[in-house]
């Protein structure tokens, strides 16, 4: 496998991270994503031997590495991924499916799914919204985005526009 890009998330799941790039593969759809890799553990190693150690995997065009590394971290808030989403519609996927099987919805946009990983859905406008030149649109956007838990475009476009 010839690695195409330079830097990739390296995501330590403590269990199940067939379970969670399945899970991803299907909320995002086949087309999106795919499995580029998987390696089971070996003899006398700390995974009991043949079971998933990592998988190499693609979502939306970025190459990452799902590992089983057991209890010793824990996912948590300080690393997400950010999915800028094309519509409200795929926001609402997105906000529906991440979460499911015991994850959780959180404010500003953010998802945790059912193995720890924190996502943000935010469409694909805030981000021109917030690179605009008048700081006073630009707060808007920030004041409207942090009322919100999952995120209204339609709510961002007025705030934007005043």
């Amino acid at each position: 496998m010839k690695i195409q890009q330079q830097l990739a998330p390296f995501i330590w799941y403590q269990s199940g991270a067939e379970d969670a790039v399945a899970h991803y593969l299907n909320v995002f759809g086949a087309d999106r994503g795919r499995v580029t890799l998987t390696q089971h553990w070996g003899e006398n190693a700390p995974g009991a031997a043949g079971t998933v150690m990592l998988l190499n995997f693609e979502l939306l065009g970025l190459q990452m590495t799902a590992f089983n590394g057991g209890p010793h971290f824990k996912l948590n808030e300080a690393f997400s991924l950010t999915v800028a989403a094309k519509d409200q519609a795929e926001i609402d996927h997105l906000w529906e499916q991440l979460p499911t099987g015991g994850g959780k919805s959180q404010s500003c946009g953010w998802v945790k799914d059912a193995w720890g990983l924190s996502w943000q859905i935010i469409p694909a406008a805030w981000f021109d919204m917030i690179r605009d030149p008048d700081p006073a649109r630009v707060q808007r956007v920030f004041q409207a985005i942090w009322n919100m838990e999952k995120i209204d475009l339609a709510g961002l476009q007025r705030a934007y526009t005043g």
